[in-house]
């Protein structure tokens, strides 16, 4: 049976901000934006509707949840709830404290709502956990490096050597010995020419980068599509079936993970929360469009996910929230 396809993280936080806002009783319904998002893509009702049966199959849980832990969430949603543009009087404690209860929930059954994974690591032959750098040796002597909270399937057989990545990242360094290697990520493919290279799934698109060598990109795995040629110090992006121009990088900086550090330049902040997300044991929710969009140009030790947010935070200016060790709210 094939998989349902779920969607990306990006997605189920677009869906929970909308479900969550249109559950509030004070008036902070926009149902005309609420409809264009959902005719935006053909995806969203699905993961729409998906994040509405978690809330109504949490309900009951959600409110035992909240009477066990009220003195702890009462004064996380005393911070949390701090008026911004509307008045605390107008605000409905109740439906906070139930939506508190169902993050928890969801955070302590199965880490965010991410069937994705569990199906994914089904498949997979190797599989990194959140903060987890791996160093592994395949069958044909290659070397890879899997990066935070990532997992593959490896397929050797007599004709080629292919590599599926499930999610996250991986880097390599291939052995030549005739037969062709190939990484596969969502549709599309890079093949290997002889070469030392990330690949790295994002929710949005996918990457490619070179350190040393070649590596041809297809944005589909059909041989008459087009291909990007990519050599050392260089890099391109593909989503549902389009290949973007290859970009300049620092290599070095891109693959710096590996040495435990991570190196930003004029990226946004939502991006970096991304990667960051990816050594930190839950999940960091960013929940502010307009903040998600401002570049930073930044380099941390991947090691601190919490020392990294505190400096973003000072130069930024953002609010911050942990909660119980699983959930890092940002706005």
């Amino acid at each position: 049976m094939t998989p349902p396809p779920f969607m990306s993280t990006a997605q189920e936080r677009e869906a929970w901000r909308w479900l969550l806002q249109r559950q509030a009783p004070d008036g902070l319904r926009d149902e005309p934006a609420f409809e264009r998002w959902l005719a935006a893509d053909p995806r969203h009702p699905q993961v729409y509707a998906q994040a509405e049966a978690v809330w109504t199959l949490s309900a009951a849980p959600a409110a035992r949840l909240a009477q066990e832990e009220s003195a702890a969430l009462a004064g996380y949603l005393a911070r949390m709830d701090a008026p911004r543009r509307t008045p605390r009087r107008h605000r409905a404690p109740a439906w906070s404290l139930a939506t508190a209860a169902c993050l928890l929930l969801a955070l302590w059954t199965g880490g965010w709502w991410q069937p994705e994974h569990w199906l994914g690591d089904l498949r997979a032959d190797y599989v990194s956990a959140p903060g987890e750098v791996r160093e592994l040796t395949l069958a044909d002597g290659s070397q890879l490096v899997l990066d935070g909270d990532s997992a593959l399937a490896v397929h050797f057989d007599a004709q080629q050597r292919q590599i599926e990545l499930l999610r996250g990242a991986a880097s390599f360094q291939v052995v030549r010995n005739g037969l062709p290697f190939v990484v596969r990520a969502e549709a599309g493919e890079a093949r290997v020419l002889g070469t030392e290279f990330e690949v790295r799934r994002l929710p949005r698109e996918t990457r490619v980068t070179v350190a040393s060598g070649q590596v041809a990109v297809r944005a589909g795995e059909a041989a008459d599509l087009p291909q990007a040629v990519l050599h050392a110090g260089q890099r391109v992006a593909f989503a549902n079936g389009r290949l973007a121009a290859p970009e300049v990088v620092d290599s070095s900086a891109a693959l710096a993970w590996r040495q435990g550090w991570l190196a930003f330049y004029q990226a946004p902040l939502g991006e970096v929360l991304e990667r960051l997300g990816d050594y930190y044991p839950g999940r960091i929710i960013l929940l502010d469009a307009e903040l998600a969009a401002r570049r930073v140009t930044v380099s941390f030790p991947s090691t601190d996910p919490h020392a990294a947010l505190n400096s973003l935070q000072a130069v930024l200016g953002f609010q911050q929230r942990e909660l119980f060790g699983r959930l890092i709210v940002v706005h």
